[in-house]
């Protein structure tokens, strides 16, 4: 995919753009952030396994509500509205 003058352009691109300053601290933050995104990967596919969930996904049904009842079950005013003057 990149070879040859495409890797050496993308290259010349990047260095104008951030400053060859601060490569170093970009490439340490990104080697960082791959790092810790590593860890937690890790730790959720144990967590998976340690709850059994690795190999089944559950498919929770809707869960079971009880019709309820009203709070008030006299129907309201049926007449004209007498709130206004």
């Amino acid at each position: 995919m990149f070879a040859g003058p495409h890797l050496w352009i993308l290259l010349i691109v990047i260095l104008l753009l951030f400053g060859a300053a601060k490569l170093p601290a970009l490439a340490k933050s990104m080697g960082q952030s791959a790092r810790i995104f590593k860890g937690e990967m890790k730790a959720m596919k144990e967590d998976d396994v340690a709850a059994g969930t690795a190999s089944t996904v559950e498919n929770p049904a809707s869960p079971t509500v009880a019709p309820t009842a009203p709070a008030d079950p006299t129907p309201g005013p049926t007449g004209p509205d007498t709130t206004r003057p």
